[in-house]
């Protein structure tokens, strides 16, 4: 079984800047000053590696809300983000991206501590991910061009008129943001990234479980020159803070990040006054091994499918599809690579597997691993909690899974990976790969790239990785067909979701 690293407490490895920064009470950021919520009150912070409280943050609610929007809305309508060159815009955003990478070791600290991920993989993804994010956006602030356009408007309807027309790319306004618990910093960058650059200003409400990294982000804002009002940071509870923020009459557009079962409940919200809405949802993706791929490279690129990030990616390749022929050694090999995974605190430069992020979510991945044992699946390795202090799980392989079981139909946001065997390539295993209420992302795995492309062309899926998985830039856009969402992040796909499109139409004298 997976061994738990035996280490010492999280704060005896912390650096002096962080044990600071969390040792504070952490307030909301709203008009470039932090304050208490208005209600005065404060919500606990935990380390999901032992369960006990790190930090203190703002409990914000709706009058909190309302305060960071109308700041959002002076700063858009009549301050000076709005009468920036883009070309300054730009490099403010560069800014940020350059001060990520000069503190890269608090925040990877922060983290691990936070979300429980191990410091080792935050270094060299989360953080650098996110910098990398800003530089990629600053980029763009000066390259949203327009188009100029031939009318043609018949004769006889303007007689001796000509017309120059012209379309323009404006910022859409206040925009908020709702960011999840899985990769705090990075979604944090996924987010402001695109805004800063379009010229937006945004209200961000971090996910609760998971707030120190946004809060520290906030403090580097003003350091890299945005100016007060356009980026403010609200923490709190989704009920409290979060469907404030999606229902609020001036906010002109809501992104959100999270589960589809609470993006639907954004888009109820945001029907108030018809903000845009974009959403990065749920995935339930297949992850397809062909009997010609190169094992050697299928294999453990199948456990980092779905063990990356302890199972807690929306992308995860959590069902497993394998042909027959290779069945038995595929299950062997990613079980083998689950067994040699080694859980602990986020903190310890050994851990390579860290606990979820919380009692609810190891309560849901429990629940699911409980769900299956009744139904008929059987773990080869994992199955249960480890431990009894954190909120670890076993990193598991199933099978025995049939297609009715909870296991495969439904998004398990854990450590747990469903294979399932499958005799001939056809259109009965794309259908069935297919047969989600997803479309997050898939992975095809075979040396025949002949049959990858064509794979990949009937997968309804927002990205394909081929031979590969869980690769990510600033360059590629991702989101999701289906349930899995509206929109895109990343690539300049995601310029879209922050600007509108006007057009303009000249009529003058046509003298020849």
């Amino acid at each position: 079984m997976s061994e738990l690293a035996e280490a010492p407490p999280p704060k005896l490895r912390l650096s002096k800047p962080v044990q600071q920064f969390i040792a504070k009470k952490r307030q909301i950021l709203i008009d470039g000053k932090w304050s208490d919520a208005a209600s005065g009150k404060t919500f606990e912070v935990y380390d999901p590696s032992s369960g006990e409280v790190i930090a203190h943050c703002a409990r914000g609610g709706k009058e909190d809300i309302d305060r960071a929007v109308k700041a959002a809305r002076k700063a858009f309508e009549s301050g000076p983000w709005s009468k920036m060159s883009p070309s300054q815009r730009g490099r403010i955003v560069a800014k940020i991206g350059d001060l990520i990478l000069e503190h890269l070791e608090e925040f990877a600290e922060l983290e691990a501590l936070d979300n429980g991920k191990p410091i080792s993989v935050a270094r060299v993804a989360d953080v650098p991910l996110a910098a990398d994010l800003f530089h990629y956006m600053a980029g763009w602030a000066t390259k949203l061009e327009g188009d100029t356009l031939n009318l043609s408007v018949p004769s006889t309807l303007a007689p001796n008129t000509a017309f120059h027309a012209y379309t323009r790319r404006e910022p859409i306004g206040v925009v908020g943001q709702i960011i999840p618990w899985n990769f705090p910093l990075l979604m944090a960058a996924w987010k402001l990234g695109p805004v800063l650059a379009t010229g937006c200003t945004v209200v961000l409400k971090p996910a609760e479980e998971t707030p120190l990294s946004a809060l520290r982000l906030g403090e580097l804002m003003h350091e890299a020159g945005v100016p007060p009002g356009v980026v403010n940071i609200v923490t709190g509870f989704g009920e409290e803070a979060g469907a404030p923020l999606a229902a609020h009459p001036d906010v002109d557009k809501i992104a959100f990040t999270g589960s589809t079962e609470v993006g639907k409940l954004i888009v109820q919200a945001a029907a108030g006054n018809l903000k845009k809405v974009t959403l990065e949802l749920g995935g339930k993706s297949p992850n397809l091994i062909l009997d010609d791929a190169d094992l050697d490279v299928a294999i453990p690129g199948a456990a980092m499918a779905i063990f990356f990030n302890h199972g807690q990616c929306c992308c995860a390749g959590s069902r497993l599809f394998v042909h027959e022929k290779v069945y038995d050694q595929v299950v062997a090999g990613v079980a083998e690579q689950a067994r040699k995974i080694k859980l602990g605190p986020g903190l310890d430069p050994s851990t390579e597997m860290g606990p979820l992020v919380s009692t609810t979510q190891l309560e849901r991945v429990t629940g699911f691993l409980e769900s299956g044992r009744r139904q008929g699946a059987k773990p080869i390795v994992g199955g249960k909690r480890h431990g009894d202090k954190g909120y670890f799980v076993e990193p598991t392989v199933l099978v025995d899974v049939k297609t009715e079981m909870k296991v495969y139909q439904e998004e398990i946001f854990g450590p747990v990976v469903a294979a399932v065997p499958f005799k001939q390539l056809d259109e009965r295993l794309l259908t069935q790969a297919n047969d989600t209420i997803y479309g997050l992302a898939a992975g095809v795995w075979t040396r025949d790239v002949n049959k990858a492309h064509a794979i990949a062309a009937k997968l309804r899926a927002g990205t394909v990785w081929i031979n590969c998985y869980n690769v990510f830039d600033a360059s590629m856009p991702f989101g999701g067909y289906k349930q899995s969402g509206w929109g895109r992040e990343m690539g300049h796909q995601v310029l879209n979701n922050y600007l509108e499109t006007k057009a303009v139409c000249l009529a003058y004298p046509d003298q020849f």
